[in-house]
């Protein structure tokens, strides 16, 4: 079971947990909310991100581009499960999110099956298929794209069928997040990537630049969170995780890499938590 575990890669959760938490709290006061969908949208961010993290196992391992790699062990790679194993594994999670999905888009638009199916038919082809697009450059506008606005603003809709203004900016803001977690993994990973023709933004922009778009993802997370506080003061909480997202923006721009950014990539993982779990207090003890 063990193995399975890490290959679901629990400690990436959060960035799952996060868009939800904030898509809720933020109509979580208004009379017309129906928890059992925000639980439902939240088994379908779970299932997601784990199914993507199966998928990404079980393609990296079948190219053999994870042979030799600094970070967590991937199943295939290691051999601690078959590549027919982890597929099966990353086909039953994507199954479980479009069953709670389905359930979502019966009870309230059928254009929530179109949101779903784009979803998991970007989670298989990140690094799927016969022209992965993570492969490409790509991989972080599906990251903002999914684990930011669809997932924030998809569960403000299904709670309440609206799109309010606030939903869209703390979906920007858990995106960027994201994208920054994302960001710090290919940054350590790019000199093995490039040898591979793994062509990801870290290994297209350069180190150099790679480290101040780091720094911009931040910088307009926490912008667009004091964004939303227009609409709902209660965001401004959030902004507690500007001290670490400081200090973490510095250890990256002063040059951290290889095994440091392992240690860098979960202190960006818990600015992302912490800005989610304060914003959505936040947001729950003041929501108009």
């Amino acid at each position: 079971m063990n193995r399975w575990l890490r290959g679901a890669r629990i400690r990436t959760l959060p960035a799952a947990v996060v868009p939800v938490a904030l898509g809720g709290a933020v109509v979580a006061r208004d009379d017309d909310v129906v928890l059992w969908r925000w639980s439902l949208a939240l088994g379908v961010a779970l299932a997601l991100q784990i199914a993507v993290n199966f998928a990404n196992d079980y393609s990296d391992g079948v190219r053999g581009t994870d042979t030799d790699r600094i970070g967590p062990t991937r199943l295939v790679a290691s051999g601690l499960a078959s590549a027919r194993q982890v597929k099966t594994a990353a086909f039953f999670a994507f199954g479980a999110a479009g069953v709670a999905g389905a359930v979502l888009a019966f009870v309230t638009t059928p254009w929530l099956f179109l949101v779903g199916a784009a979803s998991m038919l970007a989670g298989w082809f990140y690094t799927g298929g016969p022209r992965p697009y993570g492969y490409s450059g790509f991989g972080e506008v599906f990251v903002f794209v999914f684990f930011g606005l669809v997932a924030t603003v998809g569960t403000t809709f299904v709670m309440t069928e609206s799109l309010p203004a606030a939903s869209w900016l703390l979906g920007t803001s858990s995106g960027s997040l994201a994208c920054a977690l994302l960001v710090t993994n290919n940054l350590r990973d790019a000199p093995k990537d490039a040898l591979v023709g793994k062509k990801t933004l870290a290994v297209r922009l350069g180190a150099e630049r790679t480290r101040k778009f780091f720094v911009f993802l931040v910088v307009l997370a926490h912008g667009s969170l004091a964004g939303a506080a227009v609409f709902d003061v209660g965001a401004l909480v959030g902004l507690v995780s500007i001290v670490p997202a400081v200090t973490v923006s510095r250890r990256v721009l002063g040059g951290a890499a290889g095994p440091e950014m392992i240690a860098v990539l979960g202190a960006t993982g818990r600015v992302q938590l912490l800005l989610g779990v304060a914003a959505s207090v936040g947001l729950l003890l003041t929501g108009t």
